[in-house]
């Protein structure tokens, strides 16, 4: 994705959401819950990956810089409320600038 969006920095890819769960971001879906997508027609784990299973991961930005420190995070269980593209780039842009 780095290459493709012609960026200087990395982004972590969380296939699997693997980290979104070992950082306790990711949604589980309940037995009930599953049953009432799956009525839909909606194979959540066809979709995101069978190592996803039933979990969304919770709306999430973080900014580290080349040191590891944490520069910026937003994280919001709601996933209609999104961290703001232009915040995180300004951070970036503060820290490669």
């Amino acid at each position: 994705m780095e290459r493709r969006l012609k960026l200087s920095f990395p982004i972590l890819h969380d296939a699997g959401n693997r980290t979104a769960t070992a950082w306790s971001l990711a949604f589980v879906f309940s037995p009930e819950l599953q049953a009432i997508y799956k009525g839909f027609g909606i194979d959540l784990p066809g979709h995101n990956g069978a190592s996803a299973g039933w979990t969304l991961p919770m709306p999430a930005r973080f900014v580290i810089d080349g040191d590891g420190a944490l520069r910026q995070s937003e994280i919001h269980p709601d996933y209609t409320k999104r961290p703001e593209p232009a915040t995180t780039l300004a951070v970036v842009d503060q820290l490669t600038g």
